[in-house]
């Protein structure tokens, strides 16, 4: 299954996962939106949160809950849309990125961690 045909598949459990999903996580731990604001955490290219500045102990279990959940939600999701996992995680972080807003961290195609500014993030070129 090409990435195209897969993100247009996938979109659905994308918004869901974004309209629920991490608005609700954002809302029960106002410490992941204090991270997140402070640009401590970034969305990587992969689909998961990143730690963008020294990982505390505190932080670090912060970012893996977050993880442990999308890879829950992305592994349901690919089964029922025939895709693989990877497949599905790029996906979802394609569209993370692109949500980012001014000042938010993320992960450029080359690994670095760039801020958001008004200009369009750089996404990986496999996105659609």
């Amino acid at each position: 299954m090409t990435i195209r045909k897969f993100a247009l598949g996938a979109a659905a459990g994308i918004a869901a996962l974004t309209a629920v999903a991490m608005p609700a996580q954002a809302q029960r731990d106002p410490a992941y939106a204090a991270a997140r604001s402070a640009g401590q955490v970034g969305e990587k290219t992969d689909g998961y949160l990143g730690i963008v500045v020294n990982a505390t102990p505190q932080l670090q279990r912060l970012v893996n809950d977050i993880n442990i959940k999308r890879r829950a939600v992305y592994a349901r999701k690919a089964q029922e849309n025939n895709a693989t996992l990877e497949e599905y995680a790029l996906s979802a972080g394609c569209q993370a990125i692109a949500r980012t807003v001014a000042g938010e961290k993320y992960q450029a195609p080359d690994g670095s961690w760039q801020t958001r500014t008004s200009a369009p993030p750089q996404r990986d070129p496999r996105c659609p």
